[in-house]
């Protein structure tokens, strides 16, 4: 749950909750990447696909905290990331890809929210 004593965040609720989804979803990419890494090779494309969002989404989170100039810029590319990576998840039957999957889209969409903000 995001901070309550960042006023630029406290005052903003679609930012509490963009900050919240992106660390859920960055929990719910590495716990992804980890699980595919002993389904083989055919899971390269989910493994990175799942880091890069990882990164992004901290990273993101990590800006509206610092209440960056940048922020709204990284939402769209994170919104984007998140898109793909979740196209990527839904193709695999694994119920981490699945999990994954429905967490990426949420993310998406929050982040899609701060980037129109």
């Amino acid at each position: 749950m995001a901070l309550t004593q960042i006023d630029h965040v406290s005052e903003n609720e679609e930012m509490q909750e963009c900050i919240d989804s992106c660390f859920e979803c960055a929990q719910a990419c590495e716990w992804c990447a980890d699980e595919c890494a002993d389904d083989g090779e055919e899971m390269a494309e989910c493994i990175r696909l799942c880091r890069d969002v990882a990164d992004l989404t901290t990273m993101h989170a990590r800006f509206m905290a610092r209440d960056s100039g940048y922020s709204t810029d990284i939402a769209a590319i994170t919104a984007d990331a998140c898109e793909e990576c979740a196209d990527e998840c839904e193709q695999h039957d694994h119920e981490h890809c699945q999990v994954c999957a429905e967490v990426l889209r949420e993310c998406a969409e929050t982040c899609r929210n701060m980037a129109s903000a």
